[in-house]
Order: C-alpha cells, then structure tokens, then sequence
C-alpha cells in the first residue's frame, strides 16, 4: 500500500497555501505558526519536495505546491460536504459568488434572500469583480461575466440581453427621437473588459440619426449601476442593460422613451470550475442564478 501523507500537514498545507501566510493559517485551524510550519515541514519530507519558498516573512508555492492546491482544496471540500450529509444543521454549506461590480451592488444583493429563504442557510461570500477573476486563488465556485472570458473551465451561455434608452417617467414627457441629442445623455464608461458594449453613437447610428457632437457629451459613469441611479433621478437618458433596468421599468421608476434597443455582442456566461460543479450547492445557485438572470432580460417591460 501507499503510505499517504499527513493529514493535518496536508490540512496545514493547504490552508497556509490558501491564506497566503503560515500565520492567518495558524489562526484557522486554532494552533500555532510554529505548528503550522512544523507540519509543513514533515510533510515536504515525507513527499521528498518543497512546498513553499520562504522568502522573508512570506511564503510563496513551488511548482509542486500550485498543482496541489486545487486538488487538494477540492478533497476538503467533498470531505466537508460528507460532514455536512452526516451532521445535518451542525454544518452549513459556503458559496464564493463573482460577478461583475454593477451587479453585485444592487442586482444581485437584493435577490440573494430569495435563494436563501429557498435552499435554506448557507455561508454565501458575495465578490464584485472586474475580470479576469483569480477562481483558485479566492476559491470561487461561480462566477457570472459578460462574455465567455473562461473556457479553460466549464463556461455555458446563458442569456442574450441588449441595452434600452431610460428615463424617468418626467423627463419622457417631451422626447422624440430627432429632440434626444438635445437631452442630457447618461455614458456608461464600460472599462476595457466591457470595449464591446453599445454606445450612445452606436445607438444613433441605428436610429438613422445624426447626433453630431451632442452623441458624445452628458455625464458620464464608470459603472452600470451608477448610470442606471443617475437616469433614476432624472439627470438624464442613459443606455442601460435589460438585466439592470428590468425591474425599475416594472416598477415605474423607469420608462422607455424610445422603443429601439441594441442587442449585446455577447452573451452572459456562466464559469463553475470543475472543483465546484459537483457540490449540491452550487448547482442549486447555478440554476436559481439562471433563472433570475432570465426573467429578467425577459421582463415584459422590456417587450
């Protein structure tokens, strides 16, 4: 038989990897960063290879020490899950979620009760994050981007959306399509992940107007959300995305001046790494995630 390594020096090993310190893991696991390093230790001779190159006070991954991480990241995790089927409410399950910044501000935030309040307590860290996004670093189970960013990992398509001039109900009054140059228009600054979406320009183009340099001034925001707030309050017409605006349109908050919309270059994607896609709870947030997303885009509102 094989003699396998030490399980609280690979237990040691690895939340030392993950924390990025022999200290914060030391704190983890409730021993201390003497112990750590002594597990450590005896573990790197008992695999004959170095783990950790220790340079100062910080730790730094070998080669070999990245390619285990992962894999052994993922056992835990599937030992934990074992615990949790045995242990019933002793244990609760934790999720990672990443999705873009604007999302995870308003969108997203104000959603999560309901999955909660369906599948029942779970540890949930909710992250905004521009991509790319570091999955086994921060040990994200599923992250939502626009666009297919990942496809080292199992990525699906899962909505198609566009972007729809909005305003307040106020400001609406006196829009007419050759008149909405002369309006304040609302940029989104989408940032350089984001160069594919629509613009004012595009939009004008497509409506056969010639905005002249009018297309091109107005406030301007350096998130969907916030583009979104300022339309909200009246400053003027942005271009926003169905899957943000949706819901202020069915609520009143916003309304559709004009009917032309601009349909994205591509779609919403959604990236669980294989570590991942075998826990229960993710597939349940998979397929909530997928359904919210969908009923949104497709939000009579936006018809």
């Amino acid at each position: 038989m094989v003699t396998l390594p030490s399980l609280k020096g690979l237990q040691a090993f690895e939340a030392a990897a993950r924390a990025g310190s022999f200290a914060a893991a030391a704190e983890e696991l409730s021993v201390s960063a003497a112990a750590v390093s002594q597990l450590i230790r005896s573990l790197e001779e008992q695999m004959g290879r170095k783990l950790f190159h220790r340079v100062n006070r910080r730790v730094v991954l070998t080669e070999a020490g990245v390619e285990m991480l992962p894999r052994l990241t993922m056992a835990f995790q599937e030992i934990g899950s074992v615990a949790r089927q045995l242990g019933g409410d002793a244990f609760r399950p934790r999720l990672v979620v990443s999705v873009p910044p604007s999302m995870a501000m308003g969108w997203l935030s104000q959603r999560l009760a309901g999955f909660v309040a369906s599948h029942g307590a779970v540890d949930i860290s909710l992250r905004g994050d521009d991509d790319p996004v570091p999955f086994d670093r921060e040990l994200i189970d599923i992250r939502l981007s626009y666009g297919p960013h990942y496809r080292e990992h199992p990525t699906e398509d899962i909505v198609q959306d566009a972007v729809y001039p909005v305003c307040s109900p106020g400001l609406a009054c006196t829009i007419k399509p050759e008149g909405l140059a002369s309006l304040p228009l609302i940029h989104t600054d989408w940032g350089p992940t984001g160069a594919s979406f629509p613009s004012w320009r595009n939009w004008f183009e497509a409506a056969d107007i010639e905005p002249g340099r009018t297309a091109q001034r107005g406030l301007s925001a350096n998130s969907s959300r916030a583009a979104l707030d300022l339309a909200i309050s009246g400053l003027g017409v942005a271009l926003a995305q169905g899957i943000y605006c949706a819901q202020a349109l069915e609520y009143g908050r916003l309304v559709r001046p004009l009917p032309l919309a601009l349909e994205l270059r591509q779609p919403y994607c959604l990236t669980i790494p294989d570590r991942s896609a075998r826990r229960d709870v993710v597939a349940a947030f998979r397929q909530w995630l997928i359904d919210e997303c969908r009923r949104a885009v497709g939000s009579p509102a936006l018809r």
